[in-house]
């Protein structure tokens, strides 16, 4: 199976850890957008100009953190977003309020990917292939750093995203597991660790360089988890409990 194209960032939808973290919030989230002049009684409404490079500084910022980590300079963010500095600002006050809704970003866009996949395509195991791929071109390994001290693990939209990217998760491998093509013996956990850990660049590498193989490596991981089972796996399924107990990288 060929690796899905990568699209331009779509706009992200209103409310969405990898190992343990988590809430939906594009639109939603982005109450600092500036906002044109409403009728009295009606709710303002962002102008067109706002929503587009709010979308423009979480792509940027996405990728920027990806390279960098998230202490990456925020001057480079704004400068890839093609906006000024104090148009980041408006939207995002500090860094640990961008980091919070990139990871939300990340998320929401994650779990529509599973969700459409799981609606369109003919067999749940096609449906898993393509949000495999797809996650991780959305760059969800790339959340684990983000997830360091300091990060608010707790806030409330986290534990919603969290919560909607699991149960979307959940139905896929239910899925293919009840029509028989993916093997019994893995759980959401398993799925999860594989891919935040194969599509999370190396400490010390070339990020953009060791991307080309990511593809080639989760395809062949996705390989080994069609029915029937060609071999037993040690030890037991990793759950979703599993890893909320794990402790933050």
């Amino acid at each position: 199976m060929k690796s899905p194209a990568r699209t331009p960032a779509a706009a992200p939808r209103a409310a969405v850890n990898l190992t343990g973290a988590g809430a939906g919030a594009g639109a939603a989230s982005g109450a600092c957008a500036a906002a044109a002049p409403a009728a009295p009684g009606r709710v303002p409404k962002p102008r067109a100009d706002a929503v587009r490079n709010r979308e423009r500084i979480l792509v940027a910022a996405r990728e920027v953190f990806v390279e960098f980590g998230s202490e990456a300079p925020l001057d480079e963010i704004a400068r890839r977003a093609g906006i000024g500095n104090a148009t980041l600002y408006r939207h995002f006050p500090d860094r640990a309020a961008l980091v919070h809704h990139v990871v939300l970003y990340v998320m929401d866009r994650v779990t529509a990917l599973a969700e459409d996949a799981l609606a369109e395509e003919p067999d749940a195991f096609a449906a898993l292939c393509r949000f495999t791929h797809g996650a991780a071109d959305e760059r969800i390994g790339a959340l684990c750093p983000m997830l360091a001290a300091g990060f608010d693990a707790d806030h409330p939209e986290l534990h919603a995203a969290r919560a909607a990217l699991e149960a979307a998760v959940e139905r896929l491998v239910e899925a293919g597991q009840s029509g028989g093509l993916l093997r019994p013996d893995i759980g959401v956990g398993d799925l999860m660790v594989a891919l935040s850990q194969l599509s999370r660049p190396l400490p010390g590498t070339d990020c953009l360089v060791v991307e080309r193989f990511v593809h080639r490596h989760l395809q062949l991981f996705l390989d080994g988890l069609r029915a029937p089972a060609r071999s037993e796996l040690p030890g037991t399924a990793a759950t979703l409990d599993d890893l909320r107990r794990m402790p933050q990288a």
